[in-house]
């Protein structure tokens, strides 16, 4: 039997690192064509994996922006996905602001300037949600000056300020000018990462509040989720239950890099792993529907206060039916 060749568009993080080496096992009868792609940073494949995959569908199958596939599906857009989150951030750890700033609570940003990606990226809802719904904030209070374009299109709530400024390598500079008094990114500008320009987090210990987070809902909050185009879905019916083995596979072979302490780079990077084990009760990076449900309502929830999607809905209508017992 002919296999099926399928592309399949990732970022280059560890749990990744066995589609790029052989090690993940396709599904019977399938061939994977594994791109390196990048979202805002390019990588051997170039970059606006997002992009490619709703409006050009260059792939068949993509890691991509949970924010931005919560208001696909409202649309009625051609995408389905599996219950498969490749990527999990904090907020608390990407809120940055200059170190000579008087700024250390959230309440502090109320009527100040905050940069972020785009309006949907799922940092940008994610942050701004957890400002409103976890410390009282009211996000609306902020004027957000925006660095990328949105994937989907969406008419902004009534009286809520935004400015395209583009340019978000320039962020560091425009924080030590005062042009912008906080940033939230997943990546920091080049010259925050090298140190050229100076910033610092909001918060003076991110981890000890990323930690009560956790505490209180119990998950890391998704920012990605593995999605196909819905007629793959139709052709293959059992396609999605094999690849979340296959990610599934991928994710555990990923996980045993660390038994060895020098896998990383980082010389501490098994003292770091068993730490981690130690404050976080339990996986925290679970696949499968019945333990991400609640993850997913959250960010429904700040969707649809956010103005990203007009009627909160319920997280059965993201994935392919037979995934849901997961």
């Amino acid at each position: 039997m002919v296999k099926r060749i399928l592309k399949i568009a990732l970022d280059r993080y560890d749990r990744h690192l066995p589609f790029y080496d052989g090690t993940a096992i396709p599904p019977k009868d399938i061939i994977f064509d594994v791109k390196q792609v990048g979202q805002g940073t390019s990588f051997r494949d170039g970059n606006d994996r997002h992009g490619r995959m709703i409006h050009k569908h260059e792939f068949d199958i993509a890691e991509f922006s949970m924010s931005s596939y919560l208001m696909a599906k409202e649309r009625k857009l051609p995408l389905t996905a599996i219950p498969v989150f490749p990527r999990r951030l904090f907020s608390q750890s990407q809120m940055w602001v200059h170190p000579d700033s008087e700024l250390w609570h959230p309440r502090d940003l109320l009527g100040k300037k905050v940069a972020i990606s785009s309006f949907q990226t799922t940092l940008s809802l994610l942050a701004k949600g957890d400002l409103k719904f976890f410390y009282g904030v009211p996000w609306e209070e902020i004027q957000w000056l925006l660095t990328a374009k949105e994937k989907v299109k969406f008419k902004t709530k009534a009286g809520v300020r935004t400015e395209f400024i583009g340019d978000r390598e320039q962020l560091g500079y425009f924080l030590e000018t005062g042009k912008i008094d906080a940033f939230f990114l997943p990546h920091p500008p080049h010259s925050v990462a090298t140190g050229e320009t100076r910033a610092r987090h909001l918060f003076a210990d991110s981890k000890a509040e990323e930690l009560k987070y956790y505490k209180q809902f119990g998950d890391f909050p998704i920012m990605h989720v593995i999605v196909m185009h819905q007629d793959l879905a139709d052709a293959m019916p059992q396609l999605g239950r094999e690849l979340m083995k296959t990610f599934n596979d991928a994710r555990d072979l990923a996980e045993g890099y660390y038994e060895d302490p020098n896998w990383s780079r980082l010389a501490w990077g098994r003292h770091l792993y068993e730490e981690e084990a130690k404050l976080f009760a339990g996986n925290l990076w679970p696949n499968g529907f019945a333990k991400n449900r609640d993850n997913i309502s959250r960010f429904i929830r700040y969707s649809h206060d956010q103005g990203l999607i007009d009627n909160p809905y319920e997280a059965e209508e993201l994935f392919i039916k037979n995934t849901l017992d997961t």
